[in-house]
């Protein structure tokens, strides 16, 4: 059992572009859901845990995020920023290392969504990260009850939480549900430039390192205009 991460890396430098036509003039993570951006969403969500910095990157349209978080005390918001370049999630990371410290870290999408269980799913995830045996611990969302999502899912995963890949043509029972915590020594030996989170993740499976945990709760994604209502409407079920 490991102690909350006390720092978080948000990837919020993406374009939005299956969010269009609302992230033609706002960046995706400002787009709202019941009423609060989708940033201030996972922001509130580290802050119920005690999580104290929180380094977002940005990209597109980031002087609104830069100016959107500029405020922002708990947790403290740490820009990094990709204005210059498009690192892809992985070397979004690679960019903001120096900024995230030597301990393991929390990481999440800035449009992952997820509605609680009994106990906080940020919680239990650093519960279950054992640095010992994991590099990576996914938070993993059942496709059955997830809400706007209707993909082939990402992986299985074997009792003990160890994950398998999705083949081609295959259907598997989970999705990454955008949350994670990761080692940052993964990345002593990263390439520079655009590469995706899924190459540490394919790397650290490799090696039998790479865990997941299945969500309690129910999972949101976020990927669409359409999307919205449905999360909204599950929002206001969550709390009737």
């Amino acid at each position: 059992m490991s102690a909350m991460p006390t720092t978080a890396m948000i990837l919020a430098a993406g374009m939005g572009v299956r969010m269009r036509p609302l992230t033609e003039r706002k960046p995706k993570p400002l787009v709202e859901v019941a009423g609060k951006p989708l940033l201030d969403h996972v922001l509130d969500r580290l802050a119920d845990v005690g999580v104290t910095r929180a380094v977002v990157n940005v990209h597109y349209l980031g002087e609104q995020i830069i100016r959107h978080v500029a405020g922002r005390q708990h947790p403290q918001v740490v820009i990094s920023d990709e204005r210059d370049a498009i690192l892809g999630t992985g070397g979004g990371v690679v960019r903001a290392l120096p900024l995230l410290g030597d301990r393991p870290f929390l990481h999440l999408n800035a449009d992952t969504m997820w509605i609680d269980g009994v106990r906080p799913n940020l919680v239990r995830l650093a519960e279950a990260f054992d640095p010992d045996t994991m590099d990576i611990l996914l938070l993993m969302a059942p496709t059955a009850t997830s809400i706007g999502y209707d993909g082939n899912g990402d992986y299985a995963m074997a009792p003990d939480g160890s994950l398998r890949r999705r083949k081609e043509l295959q259907v598997v029972p989970f999705v990454y549900a955008g949350a994670a915590i990761m080692k940052p020594e993964l990345f002593a030996d990263a390439p520079q430039g655009e590469f995706s989170l899924t190459r540490m993740f394919d790397e650290a499976n490799a090696r039998g390192r790479l865990f997941g945990l299945r969500l309690d709760g129910t999972w949101m994604h976020v990927g669409t205009p359409e999307a919205i209502a449905a999360a909204e409407e599950a929002l206001l079920e969550s709390v009737a």
